[in-house]
């Protein structure tokens, strides 16, 4: 929501792009390792709890935020933000599979996906609307709204974890090694969080791409980058249409094609004007939002217990790997779409030829 006033915070507190967008990559390297923490908890203790926990860290520290007068204030209160909002992400899934079985979860997971992908498409137009008729600030006070209006909804809901892990708190994480272990899990979910690589490279790189470099209005881009969040929805949305037709094997292996052949037509166009990012992006982040439903039922079932272990560290490798993504962009490259066009093409190649491999080990027909 917030990355309309990227380049304002970076001209108002005359830092450099670099620093500014360590409010991206500190929130998602603290969320990733605060989702680590929240996954065996909740087995022990339910998922409600937590959640209401996390979601009021995230309302009081998005208030925070609003109130910063320097990029490194900011940056420790979004810290903050991110220990409470990683509590959602992490127990998304687990909550997934304690209320659903395998076929139906699959469609579950795709609902959630459109979701996931619905969010960042607004949030940029939001954000830059915000910023038209107010400041900076008031973004996060948004975001604080937006918290409440969640932890009112998990107040109401219902605990939905049935069987509680008897293994002593101490020893909860002790799930992580046998995860590290569980070689299926582990190769799955390294392929599927390595589409978090051109993902949150274009996050992090858009505000500079489209408004600095190809001078566009705060609000046009919010307009853009909904246009590229949109193929994200997309794909997940038409999964669930596709899903009744077509094997996971054959749609995996077309969005893994998918993403790599985007990739290369990223780094072969023009890059004249803000289309050459936006068109061969949205197939890019098509094939990512068609394979990410399919690839995580199948990442969860491959473990039989640890639940919510498992859907933290789903979740902590796609941020970490997405981390990773926004600090290789953010570094002083000449042309920043050619980088995220290279890490599509990239990533798309080692999917596709993992998928060629061992596909026979994990899809079947549904």
């Amino acid at each position: 929501m917030y990355l309309p006033a990227l380049p304002v915070l970076q001209a108002v507190w005359h830092e450099s792009l670099a620093t500014v967008n360590l409010t991206l990559i500190v929130f998602l390297v603290t969320y990733c390792v605060f989702m680590l923490l929240y996954g065996p908890l909740s087995d022990r203790v339910g998922r409600r709890g937590p959640l209401l926990v996390g979601i009021s860290v995230y309302v009081a520290a998005s208030l925070a935020c609003a109130l910063s007068g320097g990029v490194w204030v900011m940056i420790g209160f979004r810290a903050l933000q991110a220990a409470g909002a990683a509590a959602g992400t992490a127990l998304a899934l687990a909550i997934a599979k304690d209320m659903f079985q395998a076929r139906q979860r699959a469609q579950v997971i795709a609902y959630v996906s459109v979701i996931i992908a619905l969010a960042p498409m607004l949030a940029p137009i939001i954000g830059g609307w915000i910023m038209t008729v107010a400041t900076w600030p008031y973004i996060f006070v948004a975001q604080a709204a937006m918290g409440g209006v969640a932890l009112v909804a998990v107040w109401f809901m219902d605990e939905p974890l049935k069987v509680y892990s008897d293994e002593p708190l101490s020893r909860s994480f002790s799930a992580y090694a046998r995860l590290l272990v569980n070689r299926r899990f582990m190769g799955l979910n390294l392929a599927t969080a390595l589409l978090s690589l051109p993902t949150f490279a274009f996050i992090a790189g858009s505000a500079d791409i489209y408004i600095t470099r190809f001078g566009l209005s705060e609000t046009t881009f919010g307009y853009f980058f909904a246009f590229n969040a949109l193929s994200l929805m997309s794909g997940s949305y038409l999964f669930t249409r596709l899903a009744r037709s077509f094997s996971t094997r054959n749609l995996l292996l077309f969005s893994f094609g998918g993403i790599l052949a985007a990739g290369l037509w990223m780094c072969l166009s023009s890059h004249t004007g803000p289309w050459d990012l936006a068109l061969p992006n949205w197939v890019l982040g098509f094939c990512a939002g068609l394979s990410r439903p399919p690839a995580t039922n199948l990442i969860l079932e491959q473990v039989d217990r640890d639940t919510g272990s498992a859907s933290s560290f789903i979740a902590f490798t796609f941020m970490l790997l997405g981390a990773v993504g926004m600090f290789i962009v953010s570094l002083d490259w000449g042309d920043k779409i050619t980088v995220i066009g290279a890490l599509g093409f990239g990533v798309g190649a080692v999917d596709l030829g993992f998928w060629l491999t061992f596909r026979n080990k994990f899809a079947r027909r549904r």
